[in-house]
């Protein structure tokens, strides 16, 4: 299957376009959304997510922690829907869903709960008319279009761009909001960059861990779980403080690592696990700074809050090309399927 004919690649290839008609479409409803949140002033931020979507509210967690100081943690779905437990007391608080499809029964309970328990619901998704957009206090569109490949390429990256675009102006980063807007032609530019060293040393592999820190771990459980998806290998994802415990136990020569670090304040701690690693004798495939011992995976610079999104579209183009290496459909994973529905 020639990669230009696979959904996953048309589809990872649209995301410059969809996040230009994302940016300029909600621009006012981010304003508004953004003044109510400014009046209400929350004590505390909650995400709401499964799959992709919440690795998308990971990378918002750090954003919000980052720039507004305000706490924030993930909501866990069964919580409400099946264990009915105790009620929280959400007074002053926001609560951030994200999901493609806002179909899911538990991620439509869980925010109707946290309706009632008092927080202001903020609802990022791909469909409007979905029950998620239609209780939450705010929808705001993902502009995506119709995603067929059950892989969630260009989804994910309208998410991170529309959280990115809502902390921003949330926090009246002026900075994060001017780079915003050379997101899609960035992203262009990070589509055409050859990762295919990466693919070519993961074709054979079973296992590799994929490490990130800071607003690019996100992004690392986003690798992790479409390698595992489209590629059936087994891809653990981990902060680079985390790695250094126990997981530093299998990096052995040989064992591939991937790792994705954004230029920002967890830079030295990605130089220092580059040392640990080149000492195991792990095979590093190292995108965001270069290192002699290291397979070298191009990069753009850009603000530290964009470069997770650059390189997770880099990612994705060597991820079609590796699943298809490896004999998979990348479009359509064993055992999965678009819509996934827990209760």
């Amino acid at each position: 299957m020639s990669e230009s004919h696979t959904l996953m690649f048309r589809e990872a290839a649209e995301a410059p376009a969809v996040i230009a008609t994302q940016f300029a479409a909600n621009a006012s409803a981010i304003a508004e959304v953004c003044s109510r949140l400014k009046a209400r002033k929350p004590r505390a931020a909650i995400t709401l997510a499964r799959g992709s979507s919440d690795n998308a509210a990971t990378f918002a967690k750090y954003l919000i922690e980052t720039r507004l100081g305000i706490m924030t943690s993930s909501a866990a779905p069964s919580i409400s829907s099946l264990y009915n437990g105790a009620k929280a007391d959400l007074t002053d608080t926001v609560l951030i869903a994200t999901s493609q499809s806002g179909q899911s029964p538990d991620i439509v309970t869980a925010l109707e709960a946290a309706k009632e328990a008092g927080a202001f619901t903020i609802a990022f998704v791909n469909v409007m008319d979905s029950p998620l957009a239609r209780q939450a206090d705010v929808a705001l569109a993902l502009h995506a279009g119709p995603e067929r490949s059950v892989a969630a390429t260009k989804s994910y990256l309208a998410t991170v761009a529309g959280l990115a675009q809502l902390i921003g102006a949330w926090s009246d980063d002026q900075a994060l909001t001017a780079a915003l807007q050379t997101l899609p032609e960035l992203l262009t530019q990070a589509w055409a960059l050859d990762w295919s060293p990466a693919a070519a040393r993961l074709t054979a592999a079973r296992d590799l861990y994929v490490i990130g820190r800071g607003v690019g771990f996100g992004g690392a459980q986003e690798a992790a779980l479409k390698l595992k998806e489209t590629c059936g290998l087994h891809a653990e994802a981990f902060s680079a403080a985390e790695v250094r415990h126990g997981p530093m136990a299998l990096a052995k020569a040989g064992f591939p690592a991937l790792i994705l670090s954004q230029n920002d304040e967890t830079r030295p701690g990605m130089h220092a696990l580059v040392e640990a690693l080149a000492a195991s004798g792990a095979d590093m495939l190292l995108a965001g700074f270069a290192d002699p011992r290291a397979i070298n995976l191009a990069s753009l610079e850009a603000h530290p809050a964009l470069q997770p999104i650059l390189l997770l579209q880099s990612f994705y183009r060597m991820a079609e090309q590796l699943s298809r290496a490896r004999g998979f459909d990348p479009d359509n994973p064993p055992h999965l399927r678009k819509v996934t529905e827990t209760v």
